[in-house]
């Protein structure tokens, strides 16, 4: 995958998210990680009081939201119409998550942007990343967000290294996604629109759109006839 592959423009449609008209300001989807927050204050104060419960300060959750009680919310965060956030759930802020979405039990979300119909629902881990609309992260797959050696993250792009400045940059992760169960996608890690990542996986630099990922770094394209 190309640089000019891993635009905002091709990863993702920005009518799915209430964040649509805030990500279209930047090229590359990384470059909203350290503004996630602030996109959420400046959302959540023009949201309807009719629509949105606020039971906490900097919380909006829309009132046909289901809410485990034993969930966990810390703000800034939204969550969209029609979205499940199951037992268990810990959100630690600057989190934006669309309609219809599920997050799921024992998943932690932290600095993430979900678009709409995402579904995260089983023992995931998604930090500093976006998650494109209707992609699904399999049982127990997460995002790993630091490097082990705590550089600053680089994006591996076929046609050079970029860099990002960020310590902290998890997956970018484009719309019909779907993460097998198990897998990790390490700090800097962009997947294509419709692609398939195997289960198990550890998944590092870009993976092109309809594109399905094997283990040990085997990518190939998909079957036209799937």
């Amino acid at each position: 995958m190309n640089r000019d592959q891993m635009t905002i423009q091709n990863l993702y449609d920005t009518t799915k998210t209430m964040a649509g008209p805030y990500l279209e300001k930047y090229v590359h989807p990384w470059e909203v990680l350290p503004h996630i927050g602030e996109i959420v204050l400046a959302i959540g104060a023009g949201l309807s009081e009719e629509e949105y419960d606020h039971p906490q300060e900097n919380v909006w959750i829309h009132k046909t939201v289901r809410v485990a009680a034993t969930a966990t919310i810390n703000g800034p965060a939204i969550f969209g119409a029609g979205t499940e956030i199951r037992p268990g759930a810990f959100v630690r802020g600057n989190v934006l998550v669309g309609e219809n979405a599920v997050v799921g039990n024992s998943t932690e979300l932290k600095n993430v942007i979900l678009f709409d119909n995402v579904q995260v629902p089983h023992y995931n881990y998604v930090g500093d990343s976006i998650l494109g609309y209707k992609s699904h992260m399999g049982a127990a797959s997460l995002t790993s967000n630091v490097k082990s050696d705590k550089k600053l993250v680089k994006v591996h792009a076929s046609d050079g290294d970029i860099e990002t400045g960020l310590k902290k940059f998890g997956a970018m992760i484009g719309d019909y996604v779907e993460v097998g169960c198990g897998s990790v996608l390490n700090p800097g890690t962009v997947i294509g629109r419709h692609s398939n990542i195997y289960p198990l996986s550890s998944v590092r630099g870009g993976v092109d759109a309809n594109s399905i990922y094997k283990r040990d770094g085997v990518i190939v394209e998909k079957d036209d006839r799937m």
